[in-house]
């Protein structure tokens, strides 16, 4: 099984691939690039839901006494980590659209 929140790390050569496959599209509408950015959000909010609802399946057997301690305190520590990503990746769109409105034409 993969680690849900190892997903949603951007290493420096993954970004670099993204921007190559951007730049190689050239000068075109951009479909292809707004479908990729498109298409790793997608991927990212499911990775944080598949994250958040295993931290809760590993409370619930925590709470009724058949899980593992560890395993749902870890498990809790990574959505935790997951929400704090999202929030922050979503503070900074926000903050991005904001600052294109703001330019003048």
């Amino acid at each position: 099984m993969t680690d849900p929140v190892a997903t949603l790390v951007i290493r420096p050569q993954t970004a670099l691939d993204a921007y190559s496959r951007a730049s190689a599209g050239g000068e075109g509408d951009g479909g292809d690039v707004a479908g990729s950015f498109g298409s790793v959000m997608k991927r990212a909010m499911q990775s944080m839901d598949d994250t958040g609802q295993d931290a809760e399946t590993k409370a619930m057997s925590g709470i009724a006494g058949t899980g593992n301690i560890t395993d749902v305190v870890t498990a809790i520590s990574r959505a935790e980590l997951a929400l704090q990503t999202t929030v922050a990746i979503r503070d900074k769109m926000v903050q991005a659209y904001q600052t294109i409105m703001n330019m003048t034409i």
